[in-house]
């Protein structure tokens, strides 16, 4: 059994949910499904770079300013000290490294799933960010807020949230189309019957939506009837794999 891979994740402030990020679920998913042992070790927002620059890791992009934008998730694999960043990077790097556990990106598809998450957020996220934005904010804890309100525009949709959900509706059944497109309307996931890592994308920003709204939500419960109810089937698939460990906080919280 090798050495648990550190995991490094964004808490909330609650005690009894602290996973909410899509980007970091996308990991904690992966890792999950491949049923590697892991550790979340908690980073607040404004201790990402620092402890990215610890890992010796590189910025994913960069600030409006130009200057260097570090984001997580990100893992360090003690078995072959290794540090990786970004969701898609540390899905392959998995794969690669751990070729027994199930593999998230078959290697016909690797193309494709490149392809898809050029599309994911441009198609999900621009209705959808209006209407979970405070939420996810206001789920912060008080260091992580600050930090992400000032790095964000953070804005209520008021009455325009009706028709942002709206769009968001349109979203998703674009997804239904696309896995529909071979015509039988019964394809669950991206892969045909098993998940991959194209699911666990989207997968993961359900999972969002659902910590930040409320799985009580208006909003939660009209996604589970969408389609079908084609998404609360597709969520069943992944409940099994939405495990999340105490782990230990990076830099003391308190």
């Amino acid at each position: 059994m090798p050495e648990p891979i550190l995991f490094y994740d964004i808490p909330t402030k609650y005690t009894h949910q602290k996973a909410w990020s899509p980007n970091t679920w996308k990991t904690r998913l992966c890792l999950n499904y491949k049923g590697l042992p892991y550790k979340t070790m908690w980073v607040e927002y404004p201790d990402i770079e620092a402890v990215s620059r610890s890992l010796g890791l590189s910025p994913t992009s960069t600030k409006p300013d130009g200057s260097p934008k570090y984001t997580l998730p990100a893992i360090y694999d003690p078995n072959t000290k290794t540090a990786v960043v970004d969701s898609a990077a540390i899905a392959r790097y998995l794969d690669k490294t751990y070729p027994d556990t199930p593999r998230l990106i078959p290697y016909e598809t690797d193309a494709l799933h490149a392809a898809f998450e050029h599309v994911f957020i441009p198609t999900f996220l621009p209705d959808l960010i209006k209407i979970v934005a405070v939420p996810t904010t206001e789920s912060l804890t008080p260091r992580s807020e600050a930090y992400f309100r000032a790095a964000h525009d953070i804005t209520d949709p008021g009455p325009k949230r009706e028709e942002h959900w709206n769009g968001f509706k349109k979203a998703l059944q674009t997804f239904a189309q696309w896995l529909d497109a071979d015509g039988t309307g019964n394809r669950l996931f991206f892969l045909g019957n098993k998940i991959g890592y194209a699911d666990i994308t989207h997968a993961a920003f359900l999972i969002w939506i659902r910590i930040v709204l409320g799985a009580d939500s208006k909003e939660w419960k009209d996604i589970t009837t969408w389609d079908g109810g084609r998404w609360a089937r597709f969520m069943d698939a992944f409940a099994k794999y939405e495990t999340v460990d105490e782990g230990d906080y990076v830099v003391d919280h308190d």
